[in-house]
């Protein structure tokens, strides 16, 4: 296995900032990046999304955002309901419009799955190949969120 390079992190920076920008024309800043020390220091909030990624790369692409940030992105979106179901789905969405940007800029040898989410803490949401897998913390207006990249190259 091989660890994924500094400008291929890159893309799910950009991947992020394209989306709010697109979605609610102001970008999310990046707060800080690291190498987490194990599942204690994910930073999971209210809710994620969850992409598996198999083929040439293998892990998993985790949004988790607060749930006051869901509520104004949904707001954003014009979309009236903040139920967990649509918070719940705009984490996914979210994910996989990650993922989808990643595949785009890695070809068709990464395969990603369907989006799994979460409302809370699950037991799906921890290391998955990496020891210290990539987390980018997110700030739109004043809102958290997270991108975690849990990804090897095979």
């Amino acid at each position: 296995m091989a660890d994924i390079t500094e400008q291929e992190i890159r893309v799910f920076v950009d991947a992020v900032n394209r989306y709010f920008e697109q979605i609610t024309g102001e970008k999310a800043r990046i707060r800080g990046s690291f190498l987490a020390e194990g599942e204690t220091q994910l930073p999971i909030y209210d809710f994620t999304g969850l992409i598996s990624l198999s083929g040439q790369y293998r892990g998993c692409i985790y949004f988790s955002a607060t749930r006051i940030l869901l509520m104004r992105l949904l707001l954003a979106m014009q979309e009236p309901r903040q139920t967990d179901a649509h918070m719940l789905d705009a984490v996914g969405e979210i994910a996989n419009t990650l993922a989808g940007n990643a595949r785009e800029y890695f070809g068709e040898t990464m395969d990603i799955s369907v989006p799994t989410t979460f409302h809370g803490f699950s037991d799906l949401l921890k290391s998955a190949v990496r020891k210290r897998p990539y987390v980018i913390m997110i700030k739109w207006k004043q809102y958290e969120a997270a991108v975690i990249v849990d990804v090897v190259r095979k």
